[in-house]
Parts: C-alpha cells; structure tokens; sequence
C-alpha cells in the first residue's frame, strides 16, 4: 500500500476490529493491537508470528516482522484471513 494509504489509517482503539480474533476451535489467536501492530498465537505457542497492519475499510494487509505479507476482509463480523475464519472472542 502507499505510504499516504498508511497514513490515513489510523489505528484508534475506538476501531471496531481492534482485539482478539480467534478460530472456531480456538487454536489460533490473532490480536489486531490499538497501535497497528498484531500478535498471533498457535496452540501454545505465543506470539507465533508478530508485525504490523493497515486497516482500510473493509480490508487489511499484514507485514509480518519477518518480511512476509498477507490480506484479509471482515465481512459481517467475521475475519477471513490465509484461508482460515476468524471470529471475534467474546470475553466471559
């Protein structure tokens, strides 16, 4: 994305998608964080994959720290993201 893209996504904790995210069966965990950043867990591995995001609308590019990228689209409350489906947790 363009830097002036980045720029007008601001990552504000008031964002509707900022939180966790999780998997039907709770195995993976993926925290978009208030500040563009985000955390995956895997089974008992924390932190399995960490980096920084853009949200636009809809729509949401990863850059791992790593260096690999990834896309994703909420649709109707659910996060669809490399193949897999994420909801949102529900705290009890």
């Amino acid at each position: 994305m363009e830097s002036n893209k980045a720029e007008k996504s601001v990552h504000a904790s008031q964002h509707p998608y900022i939180g966790m995210w999780v998997t039907e069966d709770g195995n993976i965990r993926h925290e978009l964080l208030p500040n563009g950043r985000y955390d995956e867990a895997r089974g008992q591995r924390q932190s399995a994959y960490t980096g920084s995001y853009i949200l636009e609308d809809d729509y949401i590019e990863y850059v791992d720290d790593t260096g690999f990228t990834a896309e994703g689209v909420f649709k109707n409350g659910v996060l669809y993201h490399a193949g897999m489906v994420f909801y949102r947790e529900v705290k009890k």
